[in-house]
């Protein structure tokens, strides 16, 4: 997922200082319209950067089987795993995105990377997770907006739980439990669906899949039923 992009928290900021200058109703950073005929304001997209200096991975695109399947734990906690983080992190930026789970590489593993600041000097905000579970969510929930790096072109609106608590263990292997709320919260909830074969896609109610619909059927004829890249 991420793999979340900056552009949505970008444009939250800038319509929640713009409030009083609109009579329409605006929330989770875009104006808040049926999907057919929503407006949606343009800023620091996401991007699939291609080949990325340092790494050989590459972003994975819709409908990439390795994005369906199986992802296995994380055991050896050595310099391999610090690597292969270092490497997703750098694939991230380069994405301008602010997450990104290790199957969207091509990694089958139970990881995922975020940095809620997508911003690559600000190190103290990246997160590691391994092997995460949720263990507990808030019944209230939020409809916001969301794209992903392994769906270049468009967002669509996702509801997602307020708050998670959760369960992982470190780079280190050390176990360890976070509760996150709101922006973090959702940027988590996205890498995490996609540690469970689960795309943002899914989610998506029947008026938002029926405006996805086209963007999906230009990905399938891009990259062929079986998602070969």
């Amino acid at each position: 997922a991420p793999c979340l992009h900056l552009a949505s928290m970008l444009r939250s900021l800038l319509l929640a200082a713009t409030l009083t200058l609109s009579p329409a109703l605006l929330l989770g950073g875009s104006v808040r319209q049926p999907p057919a005929s929503r407006i949606s304001i343009v800023m620091n997209e996401e991007i699939n950067p291609g080949a990325v200096p340092g790494t050989n991975y590459r972003i994975l695109e819709y409908p990439h089987p390795l994005l369906r399947a199986g992802n296995a734990d994380v055991v050896d906690y050595d310099d391999a795993l610090k690597k292969l983080t270092r490497e997703m992190f750098a694939i991230m930026y380069a994405s301008r995105g602010v997450g990104l789970a290790a199957p969207q590489i091509g990694v089958n593993r139970r990881l995922m990377v975020f940095n809620p600041e997508g911003d690559s000097n600000k190190k103290a905000a990246e997160v590691v997770l391994c092997n995460p579970t949720i263990v507990a969510y808030s019944e209230g929930t939020e409809l916001d907006e969301e794209g992903c790096l392994s769906f270049p072109g468009f967002t669509a609106d996702v509801v997602r739980s307020k708050w998670v608590k959760v369960e992982f263990q470190n780079i280190r292997g050390k176990k360890t439990r976070r509760k996150y709320v709101g922006w973090e919260a959702r940027i988590f909830q996205h890498e995490y669906d996609h540690l469970q074969g689960t795309l943002y896609v899914d989610r998506l109610d029947a008026d938002w899949r029926k405006t996805v619909q086209s963007n999906l059927d230009a990905l399938v004829a891009a990259h062929g039923p079986g998602g070969a890249l």
